[in-house]
């Protein structure tokens, strides 16, 4: 084989094979975050195709429904917990429904009320009880079809209640 193509095709080998490497790497480390997003149910008792459960410290995206009588505001500043269940049709909870509890600090979005679906974004931790919980760094409210910006609720004479926060709840971060 002539010296000149021995070489080309060394360069071409080295450049295939590198870019396989990369390849490879880059679809190891986003397999790590393709299956981010779990529901209560997943999360207690693991995926139903594989069985496989979250670990702890995990981040993770969790999205289900507020249990009403759950969310729990500390008066003296912004921390908030509540409960997710499953969102399955019709909309009933019952105390044998799987739920996870969730623990935000921060300003929860207008559309957050119990009974309504949200998406949480978070790391799964054990309390010293066992129990385990969501410590959330988001919180985002899922709406329907039927959304209104309350503008336009207030203008249509819709009952809309704004979440109010206290100056104290507003200034301790």
């Amino acid at each position: 084989m002539n010296p000149r193509r021995k070489k080309r095709l060394t360069i071409v080998g080295s450049i295939v094979v590198g870019i396989a490497v990369v390849a490879g790497l880059v679809l190891y480390a986003l397999s790590q975050n393709i299956d981010l997003f779990y529901n209560p149910t997943e999360i207690t008792q693991g995926k139903k195709d594989s069985g496989i459960k979250p670990k702890i410290g995990q981040r993770i995206r969790i999205g289900g429904l507020v249990v009403p009588n759950t969310v729990k505001r500390d008066p003296d500043n912004l921390k908030v917990s509540f409960s997710l269940s499953d969102m399955k049709m019709p909309i009933v909870f019952s105390d044998s429904d799987p739920m996870i509890s969730v623990h935000y600090d921060g300003i929860l979005p207008d559309l957050f009320r119990e009974g309504q679906g949200i998406v949480a974004n978070g790391t799964l931790t054990r309390s010293s009880s066992g129990e385990l919980y969501i410590e959330a760094s988001e919180v985002l409210a899922k709406h329907d079809e039927n959304y209104m910006p309350t503008e336009l609720a207030d203008a249509a004479g819709k009952d809309y209640k704004k979440l109010e926060y206290s100056d104290k709840q507003l200034n301790n971060n």
